[in-house]
């Protein structure tokens, strides 16, 4: 396995990060221990989950099925880096008025007690905010944050779908209060989906935030699925893939070329990028996950990475180059 520090902070984390948000919900119970198992024996050390994951009135139960996990013992918790994240509606009828999206210092208490609690544990190394919310003000959200990291409670503070804008007005004020501010950005960045490189990797890159891609093969569109039959597809994704045939078709050709699977070589081409620190997969059977790992072995040459440009083209290269020059 191999390891990153994660932005600016000393901790490490491994390479791939394993996504949770199909446990409780595509994937049982059983099957997740398992999945969760087999990722500790191979050195993934990096586990992301959400307060909302089961989603509507079964919010919390992803990270009720790791609280149980790590209940089981034999160093589990204490293997693990743990990730999750405080901004949506939880379904908890105690929140009253305060149940509606968004964040605050009394949102953020109240949320991470209940996350610990599902968790089974007495910290979180990695509490992201799902969103920004610019109703908040910094020195609000940086109070709680500050709260709770002298608590004990949580170690590093990160976002998720947050704009180069907002990362910068964030780390601007924690360095105002002498805190190391966020250490990572969770954001939508794959081969199909490049407008991160225009604003949010190069400002991470300068801030010294790590960034956490999710939905790294587009929804599936790039783990090869189009090349099978229709069965089972959902009329939305039939659209889709009419949408971007041609790039598919291409890339597949590409990927036959090489010798290698789609979804293995977009995995390769965000690890390639010195801004990612570790792509979130996000599987459902350990079959999966384990087909996976093998992403981390692929180096894509300077020639592939240059087919794959010319296939998926960026945004036209960074800010401010890309608007002046």
């Amino acid at each position: 396995m191999e390891y990153a520090r994660l932005g600016q902070s000393g901790l490490r984390v491994s390479r791939l990060c394993l996504g949770t948000m199909n446990f409780g919900v595509d994937t049982d119970e059983r099957e997740a221990f398992r999945i969760m198992d087999a990722a500790t024996e191979a050195g993934i050390n990096f586990f992301d989950t959400a307060d909302v994951y089961g989603w509507g009135e079964n919010s919390g139960r992803t990270e009720e099925i790791i609280g149980r996990w790590f209940k089981r013992g034999g160093g589990r918790r204490e293997k693990t880096v743990l990730a999750t994240k405080v901004y949506g509606d939880t379904h908890d009828p105690y929140d009253g008025p305060n149940r509606e999206p968004g964040l605050s210092a009394y949102k953020i208490r109240r949320h991470l007690e209940a996350s610990l609690k599902r968790l089974q544990t007495d910290h979180i190394e990695l509490y992201q905010m799902h969103h920004i919310d610019r109703r908040v003000s910094w020195h609000e959200l940086w109070g709680a944050f500050e709260t709770a990291i002298a608590q004990g409670k949580i170690g590093y503070v990160g976002s998720s779908n947050f704009a180069g804008w907002d990362m910068a007005v964030a780390q601007g004020e924690a360095r105002a209060r002498r805190m190391i501010g966020l250490v990572s950005e969770q954001h939508k960045y794959n081969l199909m989906c490049r407008l991160p490189e225009l604003e949010v990797l190069p400002a991470a890159q300068a801030l010294g935030i790590g960034i956490i891609p999710w939905s790294p093969l587009n929804g599936g569109l790039l783990s090869g699925n189009h090349r099978r039959g229709g069965a089972g597809r959902r009329s939305n994704d039939e659209k889709r893939l009419e949408a971007h045939k041609k790039q598919l078709e291409a890339f597949a050709e590409l990927c036959d070329e090489i010798g290698e699977p789609e979804d293995l070589v977009a995995l390769a081409w965000l690890l390639a990028n010195p801004a990612v620190t570790a792509p979130i997969i996000g599987v459902r059977t350990q079959e999966q996950f384990e087909r996976s790992l093998r992403a981390l072995e692929l180096k894509l040459d300077d020639e592939v990475l240059k087919r794959l440009d010319d296939i998926f083209p960026g945004p036209g290269g960074d800010a401010p180059r890309a608007y002046a020059w």
